[in-house]
């Protein structure tokens, strides 16, 4: 029995020192910004006493894609219990949709996010439980009003004749079975919704749930047909 209490410690100090803590920075133009923006997340980590271990920087505008501004790659990088810091909760999306779920996203693997310049809905604090449910309340509503608009969407395309079919050249074996989703998908995509938040639109749909990677790699294979850019 100390033995196992042991282990459950001693695993508790090493998952907590393998947290890290990113930073996200994006400006439309001028570097100068990006500098600013960095020198300004430095210095809040260094008052709460918090080591930044990478950053993630981008000069890009806010209506390119994830991809381009790096978000998937954030996502990627990001593990349960690591830490974000952002100057302000807009720099991670291109609008509100698209920002509540990535917020959502993030709360939904553990990930805390932390926004300096609005502390009230930080996900790290003594509130964060409440802002969480609050972002997991708007998306979970959003997504629904989503999925409705675009069921009623493809099936006046269809009303009116239009061939909707699967992508060609899907190299993504498992991602094949969603090929029966993918006008629903690319609709959502050409929305700004995240991959993650599509994967949990469709996994309430098909037999058996599929990871994150195949979801991904699939959209991937859209973009690359030319099929949403």
């Amino acid at each position: 029995m100390v033995l196992y209490y042991l282990k459950k410690y001693l695993s508790h100090v090493f998952n907590k020192q393998c947290m890290r803590t990113i930073g996200y920075i994006r400006v439309s133009t001028e570097k100068q910004d990006l500098d600013k923006q960095r020198f300004l997340l430095l210095e809040y980590a260094h008052k709460e006493r918090i080591q930044i271990d990478e950053f993630v920087e981008v000069e890009v505008s806010s209506r390119k894609s994830q991809t381009e501004r790096r978000i998937d790659e954030l996502l990627t990088k990001l593990e349960e219990g690591d830490l974000l810091l952002v100057i302000e909760l807009s720099r991670l999306g291109r609008n509100m949709l698209e920002t509540l779920n990535i917020a959502n996203t993030l709360t939904e693997r553990g990930i805390s996010l932390r926004c300096i310049r609005q502390p009230e809905i930080n996900t790290s604090g003594v509130h964060g439980k409440l802002i969480m449910a609050i972002f997991g309340y708007f998306a979970e509503a959003e997504r629904d009003f989503i999925s409705l608009r675009t069921k009623q969407g493809l099936e006046a395309a269809r009303a009116q004749g239009k061939k909707l079919g699967r992508p060609k050249g899907c190299k993504n074996k498992k991602g094949l079975v969603l090929d029966p989703f993918k006008d629903e998908i690319m609709a959502y995509m050409k929305l700004g919704l995240p991959v993650a938040s599509i994967r949990k639109i469709i996994n309430g749909k098909v037999e058996r749930k599929l990871s994150y990677n195949t979801y991904s790699t699939y959209v991937m294979g859209l973009n690359g047909d030319g099929i949403f850019i």
